[in-house]
């Protein structure tokens, strides 16, 4: 069965840290731009953190720079998401997706036309 599966969310105190986990299953994440994005409530759908193994670029949303940190790890088919400095604005439903050979700020700009989308989890960043 193909799909992503992400893991990793919780309740954080601000300033606190998280790290999110999508296992990709069923396909090889070789050749595939990976790509970590979020929904809070009452809003659109936003890319926050991109990779690319086509060019091996990454990119990152201008409110997370310096905070998030995206990663692979090629043995375990899986991508991460590191959140250091967590703000209550961060609060949101993550989820992670895939595209077949897609540039890592195409991924997170364009939204449409996603290979594979995982179900999402939730980070709530609250004191």
């Amino acid at each position: 069965q193909v799909q992503l599966v992400e893991s990793g969310g919780g309740l954080v105190q601000p300033g606190g840290s998280l790290r999110l986990s999508c296992a990709a299953s069923g396909f090889s994440l070789d050749y595939y731009a990976i790509g970590w994005f979020r929904q809070a409530p009452g809003k659109e759908r936003e890319g926050v953190s991109c990779l690319s193994t086509s060019d091996s670029s990454t990119y990152y949303e201008d409110s997370v720079e310096g905070r998030f940190t995206i990663s692979r790890d090629n043995a375990k088919n899986t991508v991460y998401l590191e959140m250091n400095n967590l703000k209550p604005e961060d609060t949101a439903v993550y989820y992670c997706a895939a595209k077949h050979y897609r540039g890592a700020k195409a991924m997170c700009v364009i939204l449409i036309g996603m290979d594979y989308w995982g179900k999402g989890t939730l980070v709530t960043v609250s004191s």
